[in-house]
């Protein structure tokens, strides 16, 4: 054999022997992560079956969306078809933000995200995907009971992260609605990743952002000063029009000024004036509001603060469709029934939800849009980070 015959041989047997070992890591890894996301849900509230889909997201923060499911990748807005690879084997690790492929003619290919960008490794050599190149802060948790299922719950907001905003779900809204963008805000602020919020939080301009049914919602008003204050002051030009907005949901009550208007299709004042006086001690602006003395079905949903006022009654928690009502009431009184999802990935949903248009869901899977649910959820993998993070926080202090 002559040295350059030898040399390839060399460099072929080197590369499937890494091949082999990134294999093994890989297995290691999802043996390990399988594990803890079962004691995780036995901790906080077992499972909710989701359609049996394969599929993987890549693109957190301002990058490109992209999904891989069943050997190709596409692009996750379009649809459009960036690769295609004959499958033999294919393992996924959630908390690594990774996809490994065998193909069938014995090719190793790896699909990895982590704070740069989206890359393809291949033979010894990684290139970024196109539009993928952006920095993103990606904490490992480490130290915490559950690290890797916080990794997954992180990622399954920072992909919801659009040119628009954060959206619910990027396969099914278009627009981002305050309340969703205000608690995944909460969850990056933990991490260190507000920078990814400050264009559209400065570009805002509208006290509402009237995604149910055009309805001007009062506690959107809360929402928006408190995602201004996150990145800017009381000199945003948004502010004087949400505090002459204000003006008119404004009740007396024996207690004193409280704000009341439909939120959901339904009036949750307590829910309303939380949001409101978080906003405006958020930006150091004059609060003369009281929360009124009602029952309020809404009231055990915001959790941050102003827990005294809340009047026992009939929560709102549903845990199948809309599972962050129940993960924040979880929050709210020190409970632990709410489940996360049956799959690796996503683990985190909403279903039946009237704006949504579950249409989007398609590229991932038919089964989606029958089950008229959308996953990953922004404002479920908020509630659920959260939770975990400050009941991990509060043990070991």
């Amino acid at each position: 054999m002559n040295i350059s015959l030898r040399i390839t041989a060399l460099a072929v047997c080197f590369t499937a022997s890494s091949s082999v070992l990134a294999e093994q890591w890989a297995l290691q890894s999802l043996a390990k992560y399988r594990a803890e996301l079962n004691a995780c849900r036995q901790t906080y509230g077992g499972t909710r079956e989701l359609p049996d889909v394969t599929f993987f997201l890549f693109g957190m923060g301002a990058r490109t969306k992209l999904l891989y499911r069943d050997g190709i990748l596409f692009d996750a807005r379009s649809g459009r078809e960036l690769q295609r690879w004959k499958v033999r084997r294919e393992i996924i690790v959630p908390p690594d933000y990774t996809v490994s492929i065998e193909t069938e003619d014995g090719t190793f290919i790896t699909l990895r995200e982590d704070s740069e960008a989206v890359w393809l490794e291949q033979d010894g050599q990684r290139i970024a995907l196109d539009g993928t190149r952006s920095p993103v802060r990606l904490p490992d948790f480490a130290g915490k009971r559950f690290p890797r299922v916080l990794r997954v719950l992180h990622q399954e907001i920072l992909v919801n992260l659009t040119d628009a905003g954060p959206v619910p779900n990027f396969f099914v809204y278009q627009r981002p609605w305050y309340r969703d963008a205000a608690m995944a805000a909460l969850a990056l602020k933990e991490t260190g990743n507000l920078d990814l919020l400050k264009p559209r939080i400065l570009g805002l301009r509208d006290p509402f952002d009237r995604n149910n049914n055009g309805e001007t919602e009062p506690d959107n008003l809360g929402q928006v000063l408190f995602l201004i204050s996150l990145v800017s002051d009381r000199n945003h030009p948004l502010v004087p029009k949400v505090l002459a907005e204000v003006q008119r949901f404004e009740k007396t009550g024996a207690e004193g000024k409280y704000i009341l208007g439909r939120t959901d299709f339904a009036e949750h004042p307590v829910y309303q004036t939380k949001w409101l006086k978080y906003g405006l001690r958020a930006l150091g602006l004059p609060d003369p509001y009281t929360v009124p003395r009602v029952a309020d079905s809404y009231s055990a949903l915001f959790w941050m603060d102003y827990r005294e006022q809340h009047v026992p009654g009939n929560d709102s928690d549903d845990r199948g469709a809309y599972p962050y009502l129940g993960w924040a009431c979880d929050h709210f009184h020190g409970t632990r029934k709410s489940p996360l999802s049956n799959r690796d990935y996503p683990l985190t949903w909403e279903s039946r939800a009237s704006q949504a248009d579950y249409s989007g869901m398609e590229l991932v899977s038919p089964a989606y849009v029958k089950q008229r649910t959308s996953a990953p959820q922004i404002w479920h993998a908020s509630e659920a980070f959260l939770l975990i993070l400050a009941e991990q926080a509060s043990a070991s202090q």
